[in-house]
């Protein structure tokens, strides 16, 4: 059971590489902002990171799991602040706060070590873009409310599940290991983390590149492939 436990914890990641990835080539093709390239590659390299935690166990290995999910929202907060800016402009004084928050948090906890803090920090930084995303679905486009709300309801019941899993490892571990194979392995909320914080964080970058094509006057739309996941394609404006 403990097996099935880490494979499953394992493969579960494979939700964060594999979309993320088609995004961000689908997003260079379509010659849109590179700043959405980072973020879905910022989401691919947390799937990476947390793959390799749970096939080694290893210390390292939980540091590219745990200080890529700072560096991968910082990159969702730089985006979604800068919905409404002209094509390819820089906010330097935003990236050079995200850029400073991301080395004062990788800096402290390297040194305390505190998963607490950590907690905390990511946090603040999905506050951030909670606020920022109500703002926009009710004052600027609210016909997205749906995709915002779904990606924000989808991140919460995962990022719920995680809690419950950290508090009561230990009870839930001994429960699950006295379920039949089959229970067992779909109650690992663990893994179920992974699936919904990675579908959650996934919509969320749809969201984000929906709202900033909108402000462009693309013509974005979501595309669902084999009729199950969503994407987006975007048209040119129309030139007159």
């Amino acid at each position: 059971m403990e097996h099935l436990h880490l494979h499953g914890n394992t493969v579960s990641n494979l939700i964060m590489i594999i979309p993320p990835l088609y995004g961000a080539v689908q997003t260079v093709k379509e010659g849109l902002e590179l700043r959405y390239v980072a973020a879905y590659l910022g989401l691919t390299a947390v799937g990476i990171g947390s793959w390799w935690f749970h096939m080694t166990l290893q210390y390292e290995m939980q540091l590219l799991d745990e200080l890529p999910m700072i560096y991968s929202c910082c990159v969702f907060v730089y985006c979604l602040y800068e919905c409404f800016k002209h094509k390819n402009s820089v906010n330097y004084v935003l990236f050079c706060i995200l850029i400073l928050f991301s080395l004062v948090v990788t800096t402290v906890y390297l040194k305390w070590k505190e998963p607490v803090f950590h907690q905390v920090m990511y946090g603040a930084l999905v506050t951030c873009l909670v606020l920022r995303s109500v703002y926009v679905v009710t004052w600027v486009y609210p016909w997205l409310r749906s995709l915002a709300y779904t990606s924000l309801t989808v991140f919460l019941i995962g990022f719920a599940l995680w809690n419950i899993d950290n508090i009561f490892c230990d009870t839930w571990r001994g429960l699950r290991n006295s379920m039949p194979p089959v229970l067992g392995a779909v109650t690992q909320f663990h893994a179920w983390w992974h699936i919904l914080t990675g579908l959650g964080s996934y919509l969320h970058i749809l969201f984000s590149l929906y709202t900033r094509t909108l402000f462009l006057k693309y013509r974005p739309r979501v595309k669902f492939l084999c009729g199950i996941w969503p994407v987006i394609l975007v048209e040119s404006p129309k030139k007159k």
